[in-house]
This record gives C-alpha cells, sequence and structure tokens, in this order.
C-alpha cells in the first residue's frame, strides 16, 4: 500500500533554492516546472513549490531518517548549515539527530535510530 512520502517544502526563490539543496546539501536537481523543484539524493526526494511568503518556510520542514548521522553531521558542518540550537545529539525517542535551516528558513531534522546499536548493551 503505502510506500514513500515527499516533503513538499516553500520555496522563495527559485534559483538561490537550486544553488543551496546543490550545493550546500549535495542534492541533485532534476526539474522545475513553473517554479515547483524536484531534488533527490541517495533515496530521498524532496520538493518545492513556490512561495511569496516568508513567513510560511518558518513554519515548516521535514525529518529524515538516515545511516552514517555523524559522517552527514560533518559533512554539512563543515558547509555552515546546521541550525544554531540543531547540534548533533542523542535524544530521548532513541534518535540521533541534527537540525539545518535551509535558505528559504525550512527546517529539515537528520537522525539516525540509536535504540538498535544499543540494545544488547
Amino acid at each position: 500500500m503505502l510506500q514513500k512520502a515527499i516533503p513538499m517544502l516553500a520555496s522563495l526563490n527559485e534559483e538561490l533554492t537550486v544553488k543551496f539543496y546543490t550545493e550546500k546539501l549535495g542534492f541533485t536537481f532534476h526539474s522545475s516546472w513553473d517554479g515547483y523543484l524536484i531534488f533527490s539524493r541517495d533515496n530521498i526526494s524532496i520538493h518545492h513549490w513556490p512561495c511569496k511568503d516568508p513567513e510560511i518556510p518558518k513554519a515548516t520542514g521535514c525529518y529524515i531518517n538516515v545511516t552514517e548521522v555523524d559522517k552527514l553531521y560533518a559533512e554539512l558542518k563543515a558547509k555552515g548549515v546546521i541550525h544554531p540550537n540543531g547540534d548533533l545529539q542523542d535524544m530521548p525517542w532513541k534518535m540521533r539527530q541534527f537540525s539545518i535551516l535551509d535558505n528559504n528558513g525550512n527546517i529539515i531534522h537528520f537522525g539516525e535510530d540509536i535504540s538498535i546499536k544499543n540494545k544488547g548493551n
């Protein structure tokens, strides 16, 4: 039945969003359809819809489950995109996660399930 969800985030500027997602986050840009943008990296797709209200992306975001969260954190920290309050940490809900803000203000959390690693310890 259900197979995959694709986040649709607000984009305030097509050119700057393409630049941020390709240069800072390492996504591949696939297409723009009247400002509707499609990106992917590994098995994740993210779409962006054109938005004129800068308040909307401040209230939207998504959570992406990952493997090797420490490696991804190091990669993105070097590019200066970590949320000011989003440093890598182990959360009470058994996820090791960090957060970024994209160029539009959308928040993206990246998390790795650590409950599996800690079983048997």
